[in-house]
């Protein structure tokens, strides 16, 4: 999306969700999870949507998407993996984990593949330190992924 790019129900959908919180630009960190969760993701078009319809600058609204980890300016895949680098899953291997993930999908942390299937990233603690190393998918947990099962694991998950 660019900016001559928002079709009318994305620029009428966001409209409402600043109408709902009452073009309020206190509300703008709950704007933005609706805009996201409705749209997918972030764009520059969008958040200056946004701040028009606030009365905030755009810059303002940048600033608090890129300083949250939870909001994205690029697209995500259908299927999100996380690959957990904190301390029990990374002694554990998650490096190598994450390596091979990045290998059987040819993409970088941060990206999505082509066909927009899977997009990749990391984050520090899962909450099942027992388990490491640990990825997710779609938010399921897969626990002590050994580096040679990624593939498998990436294949069946989709199935």
């Amino acid at each position: 999306m660019d900016k001559n790019n928002i079709s009318c129900a994305a620029a009428a959908k966001i409209k409402e969700i600043c109408q709902r919180h009452n073009n309020d630009k206190g509300e703008l960190i709950n704007i933005l999870h609706e805009t996201q969760n409705a749209l997918g993701y972030l764009p520059r078009d969008v958040q200056e949507l946004v701040a028009r319809n606030l009365g905030i600058p755009a810059s303002r609204v940048n600033g608090v998407v890129s300083f949250y980890a939870f909001f994205t300016e690029k697209p995500k895949g259908k299927h999100p993996i996380s690959v957990c680098l904190g301390t029990a899953c990374y002694v554990r291997g998650s490096e190598k984990v994450l390596e091979e993930v990045k290998k059987v999908l040819d993409i970088e942390v941060g990206e999505t593949t082509p066909d927009g299937v899977f997009s990749l990233d990391c984050l520090r603690c899962v909450g099942a330190c027992g388990l490491a190393p640990v990825m997710t998918i779609d938010g399921k947990v897969y626990g002590n992924v050994d580096p040679k099962n990624v593939r498998n694991i990436l294949e069946n998950h989709v199935k």
